[in-house]
């Protein structure tokens, strides 16, 4: 995998991904996003957006949103490139 053009690829996601709304991304709790991107030399990359209570015990409360990537072979398929960060009901990032 291009590891450069997969991070490229990905950071544009996540830029669009949190711009969404705190209730957008809780609709994402147990129906993960999965779509494919091109990159520039034409390799496919699938992406997979999840969202997560970020303490379990507290529905409602901060959400963690997690994105990879990855080009489907087998190495990358296992440890695919990934960022996530946390999103507060108010709509504030948390830790940044």
């Amino acid at each position: 995998m291009n590891t450069e053009e997969a991070q490229d690829i990905l950071s544009l996601e996540v830029v669009a991904i949190r711009s969404k709304s705190y209730e957008e991304l809780a609709a994402l709790i147990g129906s993960p996003l999965n779509f494919e991107r091109k990159g520039p030399s034409g390799a496919a990359y699938q992406i997979e957006i999840q969202a997560f209570w970020d303490n379990p015990r507290s529905p409602d409360g901060n959400l963690r949103v997690f994105a990879s990537i990855d080009d489907g072979k087998f190495l990358s398929a296992f440890k695919p490139s990934s960022v996530d960060f946390i999103k507060s009901p108010d709509g504030n990032f948390v830790g940044e």
